[in-house]
């Protein structure tokens, strides 16, 4: 009776021909230098050529948003930001899938929204995308992980360093990995 013989990752099986970027390879070639030139390039102070150069590959951005530098955005064309939102410093938004953000919301400094993964049960480590949804009033704290499928519902808050991989009810505060709810989100009248 020997040892049996268990499935093991092959990466040289590995093929995501299937997934769509969205956009012609000019076009995303375009994106990877504008993107190095002006989303992070710390010594470029213009959020109006940050926001302007996402507009122009394809971002959907409402007014008052601020993009600070160092900014990653992987796909503009899959990606949404509502009125008044604040972008932090080092924010990572790998967005194969659409990614949506609400109105006045705020990602702190180094943020990471993750449309994909793999499939890790696979010996070829299959690509999944599903996309995230941060609704109006959203407050991601600093080097918090939203993974695909999210939905960040309004006013939802994740603490610095937790990782959201289940929705977020609405007004209520999450911390921890995987995050768990603390306590309801008090907000005081305007």
């Amino acid at each position: 009776m020997g040892n049996p013989v268990l499935p093991q990752t092959d990466l040289s099986r590995f093929d995501n021909r299937w997934f769509d970027e969205g956009a012609p390879r000019w076009k995303w070639m375009l994106w990877f230098l504008a993107s190095g030139i002006i989303m992070l390039n710390p010594l470029n102070p213009f959020n109006f050529l940050r926001v302007g150069v996402l507009r122009l590959f394809g971002a959907k951005i409402g007014k008052g948003v601020i993009v600070k530098h160092r900014v990653v955005v992987k796909f503009p064309w899959n990606l949404e930001i509502g009125d008044h939102t604040w972008i932090g410093e080092a924010t990572w938004i790998e967005n194969q899938g659409k990614v949506k953000i609400g109105r006045n919301c705020c990602l702190s400094q180094g943020v990471v929204l993750m449309t994909g993964n793999h499939d890790y049960k696979s010996p070829t480590f299959d690509l999944m995308v599903k996309p995230i949804e941060l609704e109006d009033g959203v407050w991601i704290g600093s080097h918090a992980v939203v993974t695909q499928g999210v939905i960040c519902r309004s006013h939802a808050v994740l603490s610095v360093l937790s990782v959201a991989t289940k929705d977020l009810e609405p007004y209520t505060i999450y911390a921890g990995n995987p995050c768990q709810a603390i306590r309801g989100r008090e907000m005081k009248p305007a």
